[in-house]
């Protein structure tokens, strides 16, 4: 598995210097990627690439952040694996855990009018999510009607469980509605993951989802319920990071572990640091209203959100080849894909319009910075600033 001239240290060096400098989301990502791995170092084929990206859309999580981890994995094994990880991602996780720190230390003497034009940039973020998704994954009636469904019974039953539900309905309804042809032939993946060590990593990940609720009631605890809910929220985030929305508000401001007003400054907030949008959960962990919180509690939603990402990726690559030619496996796919883009849509209404819009204002602000994502094609971090600065002028 490991390439004998690529020790971790460089994989992680390597990795930091995109973790830096990598703004613009995960199809931005996907674009770095390819251009330092593929066409610069060449360190797998065009088509390989392209494979592997295949591979780690299909898998609910991070998309970009599972192809770092895979080439990583590819060059220097497991640590090479980690070593990525931690270089793409950390850089904006300690910078959103400093904000939630700041937030939590000098709220009262940050202008309110600064917070909520954090608050009305989400509206662009997400409607702009809800758009380039929805042209991708729902053409054609079928997926666009479950996909308006699924937003129905999202915003009907909000909570996490109920998002699980929407998922898993998805599928089947894939399976039932969609006539998909075999996957084409393809490149292997340049990685050696045996069967029987892919079938370990998948069963951690099955006992790890299933048994961490139960633990939770038979020992509560506020870190192994945050832990149990950052942990479903990467299990099944399909279809990009801007998904985490839906799921993250229902387990941490339903409960009250974070206000909404706090959630949706930090989400917005993330949009103006580079690397993986996953990263919004050290905000959160930091952010929590009991223990643990701050460096803690940033650091364990972090792993928490992430560690599916690792089991699931581990444990798919030796059966993807397989997989990637099930028309079944594509068709309940497609039904998932669909549904997701109704949670966030959902989402869109609720919580992120009805906590931003209150005013023309507000609606103006929102109608500018959407503007400047999806015609000026203006950089994510440079609207998320403007908004937070006009915010705090007009507030």
């Amino acid at each position: 598995m490991a390439h004998p001239s690529t020790h971790p240290w460089k994989v992680f060096l390597i990795f930091l210097r995109l973790g830096l400098t990598s703004f613009g989301g995960p199809i931005a990502h996907l674009g770095y990627f390819r251009q330092e791995f593929v066409t610069r170092r060449r360190w797998l084929s065009e088509r390989s690439y392209a494979e592997l990206v295949a591979l780690c859309q299909f898998l609910p999580g991070p998309a970009s952040s599972q192809v770092g981890i895979a080439l990583g994995l590819s060059r220097a094994g497991y640590g090479g694996a980690a070593a990525a990880w931690a270089g793409f991602t950390l850089p904006s996780a300690i910078a959103l855990i400093l904000f939630a720190l700041g937030l939590a230390h000098y709220g009262a003497v940050i202008p309110t009018g600064a917070l909520h034009g954090l608050k009305v940039v989400a509206v662009a973020v997400v409607a702009q999510a809800v758009w380039g998704m929805a042209r991708n994954l729902c053409r054609g009636v079928a997926r666009f009607t479950l996909m308006l469904i699924a937003a129905g019974v999202a915003l009907l039953e909000p909570s996490a469980w109920g998002q699980v539900g929407v998922i898993i309905a998805a599928s089947v309804a894939g399976l039932l509605l969609f006539k998909l042809e075999p996957g084409a032939e393809h490149d292997a993946l340049p990685i050696a993951i045996n069967r029987r060590a892919g079938a370990l990593w998948l069963g951690l990940f099955v006992i790890a989802l299933v048994g961490l609720p139960v633990l939770v009631n038979w020992l509560p605890n506020p870190t192994l319920a945050l832990v149990d809910a950052f942990y479903r929220t990467g299990s099944l985030v399909f279809g990009g990071g801007h998904v985490v929305l839906p799921l993250l508000q229902a387990d941490v401001v339903a409960p009250q572990w974070v206000s909404n007003d706090v959630f949706l400054a930090g989400y917005g907030a993330t949009q103006a640091v580079p690397g993986p949008l996953f990263t919004f959960a050290a905000f959160l962990g930091a952010s929590m209203n009991h223990a643990p919180t701050g460096w803690l509690g940033g650091t364990v939603g972090l792993l928490a959100i992430f560690a599916p990402s690792f089991l699931l990726l581990f444990g798919a690559l030796p059966f993807w080849a397989s997989l990637r030619r099930s028309p079944r496996t594509q068709a309940a796919l497609a039904g998932v894909n669909a549904a997701v883009v109704g949670l966030l849509l959902a989402a869109l209404y609720q919580p992120v319009w009805t906590s931003a819009i209150f005013t023309a204002l507000d609606f103006s602000l929102a109608v500018v910075a959407l503007t400047s994502l999806m015609v000026w094609r203006l950089p994510p971090w440079l609207v998320v600033a403007g908004c937070g600065v006009l915010g705090g002028l007009l507030g």
